[in-house]
């Protein structure tokens, strides 16, 4: 079982996505976002295997939350800098997003 303590040593933000493209030659359908995460975090790159619920132009100017203090992740020819968070859905990976707009770098709490 995790501790309390554990789920604390995550740092999860909100960021802006402001790029989406497909990620070519991956095993698994993926795209290759860029997020704003604030001043603070700065912009990072993510893949994400969310192709099944949304197109890369849907993706622009939408808020989500990602862990940005995993290490990077190579991921074929791309580093990875943060996970995007998402459910496992019947229809692919939905993405977890806030109710309202807020600030890029707020922190779950």
């Amino acid at each position: 079982m995790a501790e309390f303590n554990d789920f604390l040593k995550l740092d999860i933000r909100v960021g802006t996505i402001i790029k989406a493209e497909i990620f070519q030659n991956v095993k698994k359908p993926a795209y290759k976002l860029e997020v704003d995460f604030g001043p603070e975090i700065g912009v990072k790159k993510s893949s994400a295997q969310i192709t099944d619920c949304y197109l890369p132009e849907e993706l622009i100017g939408k808020q989500v939350l990602g862990v940005v203090n995993f290490p990077p992740r190579q991921i074929s020819n791309f580093m990875s800098q943060v996970l995007i968070l998402g459910t496992y859905s019947k229809n692919g990976v939905v993405l977890i997003r806030p109710d309202f707009e807020v600030n890029n770098g707020d922190k779950l709490g």
